[in-house]
């Protein structure tokens, strides 16, 4: 039987093993941003992250597993953030879409580099199905959540000729699009204007609410 000291030494290298994947997914991420998917290399990561290849071989073995759990990293840090909102008590399912309104656009998720990352794996979708296939479960999901909100939301305020599914992806559509503005635009978008961009138009659609 482990003695408590062992038991807490590898505790410690557990923690020590996830904070040092974590430091290379982040590397990764600004790596990406810079020079694309492509042009990434196992060096580049580790001169960025300041540690040697024989780390990054140990814990990820290969570029394409280190570019599949970055991607899985912010698909499963933007989860997280979604579910915190929806199990927030009390929200009302206007208060929920803001909530998560407020998450696609604050600082944690509308980073520029995480911006550049996620369009450089969905630009990467078409030649990678595994990559496809981690983005459109989520999407398919969070548009699917969206819309049971807006359902919601037009019996409360008995709106008429509004469908409640294409308001989801129509919202998902601007997103993407303010998302891209924030990233190729900086000077000119950031993320407190995409924010009320949606929430004007979210007013204009559904004023009781908004």
């Amino acid at each position: 039987m482990a003695t408590t000291d062992e038991k807490a030494a590898t505790s410690n290298r557990a923690v020590a093993k996830e904070r040092r994947r974590e430091q290379l997914i982040h590397a990764t991420i600004k790596c990406i941003a810079k020079r694309g998917i492509s042009a990434t290399t196992l060096a580049d990561v580790t001169r960025e992250a300041g540690l040697s290849l024989g780390i990054i071989n140990l814990h990820f073995q290969s570029k394409d597993r280190l570019l599949l759990d970055t991607l899985k990293y912010l698909v499963e840090e933007y989860q997280r953030g979604w579910r915190k909102r929806l199990e927030t008590p009390g929200l009302s399912a206007a208060e929920k879409l803001t909530a998560l309104i407020d998450l696609d656009f604050s600082k944690a998720i509308a980073d520029r580099n995480k911006l550049a990352v996620w369009f450089a794996f969905w630009g990467e979708t078409k030649s990678h199905s595994t990559y496809l296939k981690t983005c459109a479960r989520y999407d398919q999901l969070y548009t699917d959540t969206e819309a049971e909100l807006f359902k919601e939301i037009i019996r409360e305020g008995n709106y008429k000729n509004l469908d409640a599914d294409v308001l989801a992806t129509t919202l998902d559509a601007l997103i993407d699009g303010l998302w891209l503005d924030i990233l190729l635009l900086p000077n000119e978008v950031n993320r407190s204007q995409a924010k009320q961009k949606v929430m004007s138009l979210l007013h204009c659609i559904l004023p009781e609410h908004f």
